[in-house]
């Protein structure tokens, strides 16, 4: 079986797809309320010194997301 990307794997300047949200509860609103929804393009425009969060270009505006969250995040 071929491992699921996810957002966590996109590195500075590449783009994805949103395909789906596998977080749940309030994170799962809160993502979605950030314009996280399927089909939606991300890019990866940077990361703190330690890696972790990474900075995503969503429907024009820059947020950052922690690892653990965008793990959760599948793309394509």
């Amino acid at each position: 079986m071929l491992k699921q990307r996810t957002l966590s794997d996109i590195d500075i300047g590449g783009r994805a797809v949103v395909e789906r949200l596998r977080i749940h509860g309030s994170m799962r609103r809160r993502m979605l309320d950030l314009g996280l929804v399927p089909g939606t393009a991300v890019e990866c425009v940077g990361k703190s010194p330690s890696g972790d969060p990474k900075a995503f270009l969503i429907r024009g505006a820059v947020i950052a997301i922690r690892s653990e969250d965008s793990r959760e995040i599948i793309v394509r």
